[in-house]
């Protein structure tokens, strides 16, 4: 189910839909601690009581985080039992666009 405009995610309101893909959806958001906009990865409640998904989540994570490349969206906050994570905004066009 989708996430409105305006619903806070702990520290982080959800401004609009980025997109989404076989792991989730993905919202741009505005962090209220770091005063940034981030991208915040949510999988569906069914993934989130998988445990098989919730470990390719987490190995997505830290694949991510490992990285450092202006393209390469770095993670900033993997949440397990939210099961979402969020990573800088990268502007641009969507892959392959």
């Amino acid at each position: 189910m989708p996430i409105q405009s305006g619903t806070h995610l702990g520290p982080y309101e959800v401004l609009s839909a980025i997109g989404a893909g076989g792991m989730g959806e993905v919202y741009r958001a505005r962090d209220s601690k770091l005063g940034r906009d981030v991208a915040i990865k949510v999988l569906p409640e069914a993934f989130a009581r998988d445990a098989e998904r919730m470990a390719r989540f987490q190995w997505e994570a830290k694949v991510l985080a490992s990285l450092s490349h202006p393209n390469i969206a770095t993670i900033s906050t993997p949440r397990n039992p939210d099961s979402r994570a969020s990573s800088r905004v990268i502007s641009g066009n969507p892959r392959g666009g």
